[in-house]
């Protein structure tokens, strides 16, 4: 079984181009999995044999198409399975492929820092580094008894098969993911309200119009605060209509952070995330007769065409509420 992981270097808010790439994806095989917003899993178990080349083959042919076809170039980690595919990909540069082969498992493997798996966090890393546990190899080489006093039971033995090589993962079909998330990083523990508005403004204007790039709607709005210690506050609500509308977005997002009532907080990241995505013809909108409202969505339209010619820095972030 090889799988692929490929990266389409997708311009920031162009996920309306994905399902596209998806159905490149496709026609090698029907085990591909969205992952949102720029890259997929694809099992060529089948494949291979089917057009008689292997993974390195067929993934060059992926690439040239989706230049020839979407004028979109991409990266593709190949390997054995999910996991080690993943990690080809972050070995890979743009336009290139990373390959795993079978019998090089453990040497790809041996060197890596814990941290390179997918799925091991940073505390996770920390406690097994604190033990001279800092590579793939070692954890492979350590005492199962060991691992799973340090993590867990469950835990040190999937992260010891992992590290062996052993990668149970597999390819689940699906569709475009029905969120989409951004979030606002802070360069130092942000107290000033705001910059935290602000960072509010631009995320919701981001999401705004990637759901109006996509035809979509959006029912429900997340905003998740992470601070200074590493703790996060979240919140959700359930938007009076589904919306693509980056003013009603903004609206929502202003009436939760405010609800969470923050004194002097320090605040490291800002997330928000569309959720209960739908078809933006089989939603409805609610006439309002509010000039300012007709406005502001003329606005976006004129915004939202400029974007698709000029691309995604022909307007400036917050300049739509000014």
């Amino acid at each position: 079984m090889t799988i692929l992981c490929v990266r389409f270097q997708l311009p920031p808010m162009y996920e309306a181009a994905l399902p596209g790439l998806l159905g490149l994806l496709e026609e090698f095989t029907p085990v591909v999995e969205a992952l949102p917003p720029d890259g997929a899993l694809a099992d060529l178990r089948g494949a291979e044999r089917y057009f008689g080349r292997g993974a390195a083959e067929l993934a060059a042919v992926i690439r040239v198409r989706a230049l020839a076809l979407h004028g979109v170039d991409c990266a593709i980690g190949a390997g054995p399975g999910p996991t080690l595919a993943r990690m080809a990909l972050r070995d890979a540069g743009p336009g290139r492929m990373g390959e795993v082969p079978r019998d090089a498992v453990a040497e790809f493997l041996a060197d890596k820092p814990v941290a390179a798996l997918p799925g091991v966090g940073p505390a996770t890393a920390r406690t097994l580094c604190e033990y001279g546990l800092d590579t793939l190899g070692l954890v492979a080489a350590a005492p199962l008894s060991t691992l799973q006093r340090l993590i867990g039971a469950k835990a040190g033995r999937e992260l010891r098969e992992r590290a062996s090589g052993v990668d149970r993962g597999r390819v689940v079909p699906n569709a475009v993911s029905r969120s989409l998330a951004t979030e606002r990083p802070f360069g130092h523990d942000e107290l000033d309200t705001g910059r935290h508005r602000r960072a509010l403004l631009s995320a919701a204007e981001e999401l705004g119009t990637r759901l109006r790039a996509l035809d979509k709607v959006c029912r429900t709005l997340t905003l998740t605060v992470r601070y200074a210690d590493r703790s996060a506050t979240t919140r959700s609500r359930t938007l009076k209509e589904p919306t693509a509308h980056s003013a009603a977005l903004t609206r929502a997002a202003y009436d939760m952070y405010e609800a969470l009532g923050l004194q002097r907080a320090r605040v490291r990241v800002i997330a928000l995330r569309a959720e209960g995505l739908d078809p933006a013809e089989h939603s409805s909108y609610q006439l309002t007769f509010d000039p300012l409202d007709d406005k502001a969505r003329r606005i976006e339209e004129v915004a939202d065409r400029a974007r698709e010619r000029f691309g995604p820095g022909a307007i400036v972030p917050g300049a739509l509420a000014a």
